[in-house]
Formats: structure tokens, C-alpha cells, sequence
């Protein structure tokens, strides 16, 4: 099928450039951590996180999510989109049915395909889904018959299952509240629920084998119910493809999804795209092509008002129509649906925001240190090609100009020897301070306000009481890192001068120490705050038992600052550790020069014959290190250089209305 072998081609040839890309970066970390190792370094922590960058780097995955209210489409969309070569709907999706759980669609090599759905009954429990899938046994597994389409589609349809259970039972799901209406109710005292609450599809497609992963949303209920979509799995996603009907336009719980779900989960307006499903309702035959286009063209107007975004991120599209169109070769009807242009947009832009947030990650976790690693090696390239030259001019040279040489070396050793027991003292200086700071630092003490703002949000049934035990947690919070900030601030210019004190003292090369920052996790802590006020400020909210909410929102919250205290923490101790190893390696390096100076002018003295040796094995070491440095020169341009990025779209807007 051509249309579909289009959007295959487009993704695919798109996401093996990512691949590409991607294993350039891996051999050139790979490179500086070989290099790394042979300099006898003793810092486990350091090489455990290159470790384990290399290998999320590896196992890397790139992820859609679909969102929107029921019933507009998501489902039918993702078919049209990804899975018309099989001539059928492959999700389950038809009219009054909708897709009941969060899906991943996903590929995983190491597990045979199948889908995997987790019972609604875990709700009661306090883990989060992210905890349950470390759990294989608490999951029901289906396997997939891929030779049959009409069992996989059957399989499939677990999604949308429903079952009737109590009102008590509902409401200890934390699905019904007392005294507002609720949509699934089936008679007195029963009322419909999901039978599961998260499904995970593996499915060897050719794009989700190379890395593609498709998170399909319920609609506002779903999210509001489990704040871990919100807060965790959405934010987690590279980009989010939000679905509207064109038929109904922008309804209040379409704006509802839109500012308090997809807005709050997107830093990037880069990152969010929108689907204005279903224009076929608009294809009327007594209206002209020009009368239809003007209709739609209004309403693409309206959406592109009541979302305050542009209308070029807004995409016109019939999925019922174009997944027709694939499945019978229609390529008119494909073209019509408009599902082509919105294919080879999200083909570019996925993989080219992907790619600059893998990057940008990259830059963030060890882009000092390699930039100091960098600074390094060229002072050794410098140093090894003086030595490779001061041998060289030593050919033909008498004792007395030898022995000349030596005594002045032995004299810079004597200097330098001293210079490294002060540099020692002001290290063990540093210490104290970093330690200090560190202390201010203690995940004992997070943990006690975590369970003390536990306890004030249970005991406060107001939304006031709620938002002061809120604001207080991120109040304090936010105190500790300002204090830590300026610690930091103190610390960083007392390193600077030290830094200055040897490049002047010791004619060392000009470096800058590695930065640290606390104001990252500070901008952090604030937009988790103002997400979670937002969350809890969600209508859907009222339409849950309070306790389940403050449970489950609590949960997610809590998960989410924890994280991010404890990577502020880590951050600051390794940077600790690391803040004057740039200039410690320069001052060994620089003494190794003068020891290696000496040995050469020793062994000349006994034996000028061995002077060829010295010069072949010098240039061997000289091109090893010119090999390094070129890696670690790549891996920089690699981080900061745009040119590696397809620029398609340059707007950045932070938020949406």
C-alpha cells in the first residue's frame, strides 16, 4: 500500500538517522570512558553513571502520546496512522465503545509479543503503576497470534472491557463519589468500571522496532483518576498529539484536558501538535468544495483561539476516512483525510525534538566534565608533542648539555612538589565547606517534611487547607535549596581562585572549574508545585472520594519532589567530588611531564642509542591521545553544535492558554 508505505519510509528513515546519530554519541562517550579508565581514576560513582548513560542511551526509546476526551477518535487515529497495513482496525475501536485504560504500544525483543494488562483492583494498593511493572506477577499476560488478525483484534479489545461492581466497591477504587452524577451507573446500586487499569501491548511493528513507543489515553476521568499519567508518564513522552473532534470543536472538558494535562506535561510548544479529528462530518454533499473548506478553515480558527496556539500545529484529519483509504488503496480519499501532512510532520518533528532533548540531557549530566576532560587532553597532547620535540633536539647533544636539562628539572620538580601540598591544604578546606553544605542537604530531613505535609493534607478537607500544607512543603523546600544555592555561590568563587592561583603559579593551562547550579531544581520544585495545584484545581477532581485523591495525588507528588531533591543532592555531591579534579589531574599530569623529562634525559646519559626509542614511543603515545582528543572533541560538537539537529520549527513557547 503506497500511502502507508509513505509514512513507514518517512518514520523509518527519520528514526535511523536518530539511530545513527545516537550510536556516534554512545562510541564517542564509549571512547572517553575508555580514556577515562586508563587514567587510574578511583571515582565508582562516576564511572557507574557513565555506565549507565551509555546503556539508557542504548535502550533508548522515543515516545507519542495520544490524549483527548472519549470519543474523539485517539484510537482510530493511532489505527490509521500506524497499523493499516494489517486491511482492519488492529485497536478496538467503534462507535459508543471507547478504550477504557491507559495503552503502551510498544516493542520489547526480550519478550514475546503479547499484551499485558494490570487489574483494577491495584488501585487499592499504594504502588503506582510505574512500581507495579517491576512486579511481572501482579500483570495478567495474553500472548498475540501475529498470524492471525482476527485473534489479535479479539485479544485487543481487553482495553475496552467494562464490569459492574458495587457502589462501596467503586467508591474504594476511588471511581464513584457520593451525591454527583456519574456516567457509568447501571442501575441503583452498580456501576461500571474498568476492568483493567493499565494495558502494555508488545508488538514487533517496523517502527516500534526501531524505538517508537505509543502511550493511547482514556479520556479527562482517567487522567484525573490516576495522577501518575499527568504528572509522570506525559511529562515523559517527546511529544503529545492532542485529538479534538471537528464535529463538536473545543468543548469545557476539551479545555480542561488541554490546559491542566497536555499544557502542564509540555515544556515546548515544539512538543505539542493537534488533531482536529473527524472533518468528514463536514463533508456534505450539497456544499461545495470552497463551502467546506471555509467551514473547516473557521473552525480551525476557533481551535487555534480557544487554544491560543498557532493554527500550524493544528492538523485537519478524517482517521475513519484515511484508514478506509489505505485499507481499499484509495490514494484520493488518503490525501483528502489529511492524514499525509500530518504524518510527515509528526515523522520530523518527533525525532528532531527527540533529539535535541537526548542531547540536551546528555549536555546536562557530564557536559562539564567532558569540556574539562577536553581541556585535559589537549594540555597532554601540548605536553607529549614538547617532549616528542625536546628528544628530538637532544640528537647530537653533549653529557653537559644533559645534564644541564636535568638539574633544571629537578629544580621545577622541587616547586611544583611544594605547590601540591598547598593545593592539598586548600582541598581538605574545601571539604569541610562542601560537607557543610551537604548536610543541609539530608534526605532524613526531606522525608520528615514529606510525611509531615502527608499528615496536614489528610487532616485539611478544604481546598485552602490542601493548598497551605502544599505551598508550606514547597515553601520550605525551596528555602533549603536557596540556602544551599548560596553556599554553592561561596564555593564556586573560592574554587575559581584557586583555579587562577595555579594557571599564575604554575603556568597551567587556563580552565574553568566545573559549574553547579541549584536554581535547575529550584525551577523544577516551582513548576511541580504549580503543576500540582493545577492538577488538584482540575474539575475531575470533585468527582472522586477526596481521601482517594489526596492518596493518589499525594503518591505521585511526593515521588515526583523526592526525585528531584535527591538528583539535587546527588548533583551537589558529585560535583563536590569532581569540583577540583580538573585542576588536581592538570597539577599530576604536569608532574608525570617533568618525571618523564627526567627519565628520558637519564636513560640518554647512559645510553644515546636508546634516543630513537624514546622518539617512536613518544609519537605512539602522542597519536593515541590525538585519537582521544578527537573522540571527546566530537562528543562536544555533538552536544553543542546545532548544526547536528534538522531545524524545523524554531518556536519555543514555554505555555499555553
Amino acid at each position: 500500500m503506497q500511502q502507508k508505505a509513505v509514512v513507514i519510509d518517512l518514520f523509518g528513515r527519520r528514526l535511523d538517522d536518530y539511530g545513527r546519530w545516537r550510536k556516534r554519541l554512545v562510541h564517542n562517550i564509549q571512547a572517553y570512558h575508555d580514556w577515562y579508565d586508563r587514567r587510574d581514576h578511583d571515582d565508582a560513582e562516576y564511572e557507574l553513571k557513565l555506565h549507565e548513560l551509555i546503556e539508557s542511551l542504548r535502550s533508548d526509546k522515543i515516545t507519542l502520546a495520544v490524549v483527548g476526551e472519549f470519543s474523539r477518535g485517539k484510537t482510530e487515529l493511532i489505527n490509521s496512522l500506524f497499523f493499516a497495513d494489517y486491511n482492519r482496525r488492529l485497536l478496538p475501536s467503534m462507535p459508543g465503545r471507547t478504550t477504557m485504560c491507559p495503552t503502551e504500544i510498544l516493542y520489547n525483543e526480550h519478550l514475546e509479543p503479547c499484551i499485558r494488562l494490570l487489574p483494577i483492583e491495584t488501585r487499592k494498593s499504594a504502588l503506582t503503576i510505574s512500581e507495579h511493572k517491576k512486579h511481572p506477577i501482579n500483570w495478567t499476560k495474553l500472548l498475540l497470534n501475529l498470524d492471525s488478525a482476527d485473534d489479535m483484534a479479539e485479544i485487543l479489545h481487553e482495553t475496552m472491557r467494562s464490569k459492574s461492581v458495587t457502589v462501596a466497591q467503586a467508591r474504594e477504587l476511588g471511581l464513584y463519589t457520593d451525591g454527583l452524577p456519574n456516567d457509568r451507573s447501571v442501575g441503583k446500586d452498580l456501576v461500571d468500571v474498568p476492568v483493567w487499569r493499565h494495558a502494555i501491548i508488545n508488538y514487533p511493528h517496523p517502527l516500534l522496532r526501531q524505538g517508537l513507543v505509543i502511550l493511547d489515553t482514556p479520556g479527562l476521568n482517567a487522567l484525573g483518576s490516576e495522577p501518575e499519567l499527568t504528572l509522570n508518564m506525559l511529562p515523559a513522552a517527546h511529544a503529545i498529539l492532542f485529538v479534538l473532534a471537528a464535529d463538536t470543536g473545543v468543548t469545557k472538558t476539551d479545555l480542561e484536558v488541554w490546559k491542566h494535562h497536555v499544557c502542564i506535561a509540555t515544556r515546548s510548544s515544539r512538543a505539542r501538535l493537534v488533531t482536529l479529528n473527524k472533518i468528514d462530518t463536514f463533508w456534505d454533499e450539497l456544499l461545495s468544495e470552497t463551502e467546506i473548506d471555509k467551514l473547516i478553515t473557521r473552525q480551525l480558527d476557533e481551535t487555534a483561539r480557544l487554544l491560543d496556539i498557532n493554527k500550524e500545529h493544528i492538523f485537519p484529519v478524517s482517521a475513519q476516512k484515511g484508514l478506509v483509504g489505505k485499507i481499499r488503496k484509495k490514494s484520493t480519499l488518503v490525501e483528502k483525510s489529511g492524514l499525509p501532512r500530518l504524518e510527515a510532520k509528526l515523522a520530523v518533528d518527533i525525532v528532531t525534538y527527540k533529539r535535541e532533548f537526548v542531547r540536551d540531557k546528555v549536555a546536562n549530566d557530564i557536559g562539564n566534565v567532558i569540556q574539562s576532560a577536553n581541556n585535559e587532553i589537549n594540555t597532554m597532547v601540548l605536553g607529549k608533542r614538547r617532549e616528542v620535540a625536546e628528544i628530538n633536539a637532544l640528537q647530537g647533544k653533549n653529557s653537559k648539555v644533559i645534564e644541564d636539562l636535568l638539574q633544571r628539572l629537578r629544580q621545577q620538580k622541587i616547586a611544583h612538589e611544594k605547590q601540591v601540598q598547598n593545593f592539598n591544604v586548600t582541598r581538605r578546606i574545601l571539604s569541610d565547606q562542601l560537607r557543610h553544605m551537604l548536610t543541609r542537604m539530608s534526605l532524613k530531613q526531606f522525608d520528615s517534611l514529606l510525611i509531615q505535609t502527608r499528615d496536614s493534607m489528610r487532616d485539611s478537607w478544604t481546598t485552602h487547607g490542601l493548598r497551605h500544607s502544599m505551598s508550606r512543603f514547597f515553601t520550605e523546600t525551596q528555602r533549603t535549596l536557596n540556602t544551599v544555592e548560596k553556599e554553592a555561590e561561596d564555593i564556586r568563587d573560592t574554587v575559581e581562585k584557586i583555579y587562577g592561583r595555579f594557571h599564575t603559579e604554575c603556568g597551567l593551562p587556563k580552565t574553568n572549574p566545573v559549574k553547579f547550579s541549584v536554581s535547575p531544581f529550584v525551577r523544577q520544585f516551582a513548576r511541580l508545585h504549580q503543576d500540582a495545584e493545577a492538577f488538584r484545581d482540575s474539575t475531575v477532581l470533585v468527582m472522586m472520594e477526596q481521601h482517594f485523591v489526596i492518596k493518589k495525588f499525594f503518591l505521585s507528588m511526593a515521588i515526583n519532589a523526592r526525585a528531584i531533591f535527591q538528583d539535587c543532592r546527588t548533583s551537589a555531591h558529585n560535583w563536590g567530588k569532581a569540583v577540583l579534579n580538573p585542576i588536581r589531574r592538570l597539577i599530576v599530569e604536569h608532574m608525570k611531564g617533568i618525571e618523564r623529562r627526567m627519565e628520558n634525559l637519564e636513560k640518554l646519559q647512559l645510553n644515546h642509542a636508546s634516543l630513537k626509542d624514546r622518539i617512536e614511543e613518544s609519537k605512539q603515545q602522542l597519536a593515541e591521545l590525538e585519537r582521544s582528543a578527537a573522540h571527546i572533541n566530537d562528543l562536544l560538537e555533538m552536544l553543542y553544535d546545532d548544526s547536528e539537529a534538522d531545524l524545523v520549527e524554531t518556536d519555543t513557547t514555554p505555555a499555553c492558554g
